[in-house]
């Protein structure tokens, strides 16, 4: 037996149980019969002599059986025999009793009926399915808690793995050997979205006049988006490059608008340069290294603030944030430069013909001033010469 499972043992105890109630249920009618025919011989007893000796054997009746044949008409050979008959139905029943509900099963096996090893087996059983029972009913319990608590968790323990995700990506860009110098990377932002770009650590100084240049390359439509936007407390609109639907791409500064003759969403790499300066508000607008055009009263005397945020790839429409999808720029770029004075004609020339390298005095393009961030990514670009070649 002790080879079974537990339930397998739990039913043959069940079945014992059950047979051992069928041959209670049987001993107690042959006991009523014996009682029936007791109680007969006891009438006849009472017309003798010894009908208190009987009253008292009638008392006694009630509390066990015999089988024996007729009673003595003497009533202390009477008193002795019912004594003996009583013990017999003391042994017989085991002491049965009403049970309490709490103990009805184990009231209906007698302990005269089962062995003491049967007995002992059987608690044993009933306390293993009871702890068993209790063990499932914790589980459960715990598995409902889990299920209730399954998405909150989820979330969290996704959460956890990208915010691991991006610090190793952010140490592993801190750390990039794969460029062969500072400057030959590009930016790359696939995807015309509200949370792909990349990000100039370090901020402007006040400016009386820049020039920005830089290497873009885009096919995008309608309109290549952002490719750069300077933001400052009181103005998201500082200064922007911005080609956005079929509008003509536009040079804001102080949120006052200048549209350029550049046209630059053809898929190849273009090298664009942009001055600027108070005096009459004087801008020029170069590509490939000629100048396409020139205009003036452009925010004049209006120096550009400095402590705001320079953004590359996105519009902002409050400091370092509130992108627009739509604004987006779509595409990859490359050696954003920018000086505090106005370049001549002939360096932008010389810079978009790879003649000369000049980073800019205020913000250069180095791999550990660009952070990138929402699936952003930074790869070593073409060389200039190969650049020059997709014009």
């Amino acid at each position: 037996g002790g080879a079974l499972p537990p339930e397998e043992e739990l039913k043959a105890t069940v079945l014992q149980l059950r047979e051992t109630v069928l041959q209670q249920k049987e001993t107690i009618g042959s006991q009523r019969e014996a009682i029936r025919e007791l109680t007969g011989k006891l009438s006849r007893c009472e017309s003798a002599d010894g009908k208190s000796a009987a009253g008292t054997w009638k008392k006694e009746l009630g509390k066990g059986k015999d089988t024996m044949g007729d009673l003595p008409r003497d009533p202390a050979q009477v008193i002795d025999q019912l004594s003996r008959t009583m013990q017999t139905l003391k042994d017989r029943l085991g002491g049965k009793g009403r049970p309490g509900r709490g103990h009805q099963l184990r009231a209906n096996v007698s302990y005269a009926a089962l062995p003491n090893d049967l007995r002992e087996m059987l608690q044993r059983r009933l306390g293993d399915l009871e702890r068993q029972l209790l063990s499932k009913v914790a589980e459960l319990e715990d598995e409902k808690s889990l299920l209730h608590n399954e998405t909150s968790a989820h979330r969290q323990k996704t959460e956890t793995a990208l915010n691991a995700l991006l610090e190793r990506v952010s140490e592993l860009e801190k750390g990039n050997s794969a460029f062969k110098s500072p400057d030959e990377f590009k930016v790359s932002l696939p995807l015309r979205t509200n949370y792909l770009y990349g990000k100039i650590k370090k901020t402007l100084p006040e400016l009386y006049a820049f020039t920005v240049c830089l290497w873009l390359r885009s096919s995008a439509s309608p309109g290549i988006g952002t490719p750069f936007s300077y933001a400052v407390p009181g103005q998201a609109n500082e200064i922007v490059l911005i080609e956005w639907g079929n509008n003509p791409i536009e040079l804001l500064i102080n949120d006052k608008v200048a549209q350029l003759p550049l046209f630059i969403s053809d898929g190849k790499w273009h090298h664009i340069c942009i001055t600027w300066t108070t005096r009459d508000g004087m801008w020029e607008a170069f590509q490939d290294g000629e100048k396409l055009g020139t205009g003036e009263n452009l925010a004049p005397w209006h120096p550009i603030k400095p402590g705001g945020v320079l953004i590359l790839g996105q519009e902002q429409d409050t400091v370092g944030g509130r992108f627009d999808a739509t604004q987006a720029f779509v595409g990859e770029m490359s050696q954003f430069n920018i000086w505090d004075r106005v370049l001549k004609a002939e360096d932008i020339m010389n810079i978009a013909n790879c003649s000369t390298n000049m980073p800019g005095n205020v913000i250069p393009w180095v791999d550990n001033n660009v952070d990138v961030f929402g699936g952003a990514t930074k790869w070593p670009v073409e060389t200039c010469e190969e650049r020059l070649l997709d014009l």
